[in-house]
Parts: structure tokens; C-alpha cells; sequence
């Protein structure tokens, strides 16, 4: 997999994205995170990246061409699947993450500023991707975002596929609390089935609740889940049943 993202600010993408989990993946080669100055691209001396916007209003817009010269460069004459990390994107969730794992190799455009150039947009973004309804200073935090997420599916980044099927949105649903030693910690004990070491109860617990978590804090997702089990329906009803 390799993710290579267009920025005005490289060092803020390696000196997150050369850590922990992600960055011993790169250490082993099984992920590349590449971080490109789009400031290397401008073709005047002062390397200048952004101007006034036409029409007026405040503050600046990035250009087209050093941004359209970098997506070039990072191309190589090649067609390669580019994202622009926009607030007026679709916004993304981990089936958006499975869909651009699959692609092998993608750009990530990190905007700034009061945005882009529609004219670079129109010609070299295949799609717009929000994380969410509210905007920040960069693109940069969005792109790690989304970088992250798709990497860590990348077999051999996690110990084993269960680390990332297992936990909230990968089936359209929240995970399932979790607890750790002590077993009573200022008053609040561990639920007594996850001491039992029965394994089944565990599993019928952790469905249960995730269903339960779901259904109270996003009943979005709750309303939209299809139940995949005879298990599945048994929960459902149970927790439709009147109190």
C-alpha cells in the first residue's frame, strides 16, 4: 500500500505518521506513507503557493499549478486515484477506508488557506472526502486521518484481522465496552460474565452490548443494521421488546 499526500507542511504528516503502529509498518515495508512539499512545484523563485482569491474576499487560495505540477510529478504519467480532503466532501467512514485499500496506491491533496483552485479540482480530483461536518485550518489532520485508517487493514500492520473487524463500524455497528485488571476499580466492578472464561457467553455479552451502545448513542446506524444471525434477530427483538 502506498498513500502519497500533497502538502504545504511535510513535517506535520512524518512526524505523525512515522510513529507507533504506522511507523513500523513502513520500517518493514508493508505500508509507505509519502509526504510532498507542494511548495517544490511552484515555479517562481519565492515559491509562492497561494494568491488572492477573484471576486475578492478575505484571506487566500492555493494555485493550480504548483499543485497540478506536483500531482504530475507523484503520477509519473500514470493514472493514480486522488483525493482531495475537502469540507465539502462525502464524508468518510470505513467503507470508504475499504474502498481505497483496495486501490493499492492513491493521493491524498491536503488543502489550506481558503481553499483551491476549482480548475486543479476539475482536472485531477477523482473525489472530495470530508471526516466531518465542521472545518479545520489544513488538510493535514484529515489526510492522517484517513491514511491511518486505511493502513492499519493492510495485512500484517495489526496482529491479526480480528484488531480491526472486531471494533465500532466495521459491520455498521459500535464496539462493545472494554475493562482491564483491577477487577473492582474505585467501586465499579468488571461485569461478571468476562470473568467466567466461557468463551460463548462472552461473545453472546459483546454482541448484546454492542447492539445495546449502538442503538443509544447512534440510532443512525442502529436503524440501518441488518442482522446477520439467528443470534442477531434474537437480540434485535429482545431489545424491542417493550420494558
Amino acid at each position: 500500500m502506498r498513500i502519497d499526500i500533497m502538502t504545504l507542511f511535510p513535517e506535520m504528516i512524518d512526524a505523525v505518521m512515522r510513529q507507533s503502529i504506522i511507523g513500523r509498518a513502513q520500517d518493514k515495508g508493508l505500508v509507505e506513507v509519502r509526504a510532498t512539499n507542494i511548495r517544490d512545484f511552484a515555479p517562481d523563485k519565492h515559491h509562492k503557493a497561494d494568491d488572492a482569491p477573484y471576486g475578492g474576499g478575505r484571506g487566500q487560495v492555493m494555485l493550480a499549478e504548483p499543485l497540478y505540477l506536483c500531482h504530475q510529478a507523484l503520477c509519473a504519467g500514470a493514472p493514480v486515484h486522488t483525493v482531495f480532503l475537502s469540507a465539502q466532501g462525502r464524508p468518510f467512514d470505513q467503507d470508504k477506508a475499504r474502498a481505497l485499500l483496495a486501490k493499492g496506491r492513491f493521493i491524498l491533496v491536503c488543502g489550506h488557506y481558503e481553499g483551491v483552485d476549482q480548475r486543479f479540482i476539475d482536472q485531477c480530483v477523482d473525489e472530495e472526502i470530508s471526516i466531518g461536518d465542521f472545518v479545520l485550518t489544513g488538510g493535514e489532520i484529515p489526510a492522517m486521518a484517513v491514511a491511518d485508517a486505511v493502513c492499519r487493514m493492510v495485512p500484517g500492520v495489526l496482529p491479526d484481522e480480528d484488531a480491526f473487524t472486531a471494533e465500532s463500524h466495521w459491520e455498521g455497528l459500535l464496539e462493545h465496552p472494554q475493562y482491564t485488571r483491577p477487577e473492582n476499580w474505585r467501586g465499579r466492578a468488571v461485569p461478571e460474565v468476562l470473568l467466567s472464561g466461557h468463551h460463548a457467553k462472552i461473545e453472546a455479552w459483546r454482541r448484546e452490548m454492542s447492539l445495546r451502545r449502538t442503538k443509544a448513542d447512534r440510532p443512525d446506524l442502529y436503524a440501518r443494521f441488518t442482522p446477520r444471525t439467528a443470534q442477531d434477530e434474537m437480540l434485535l427483538r429482545k431489545l424491542e421488546a417493550p420494558d
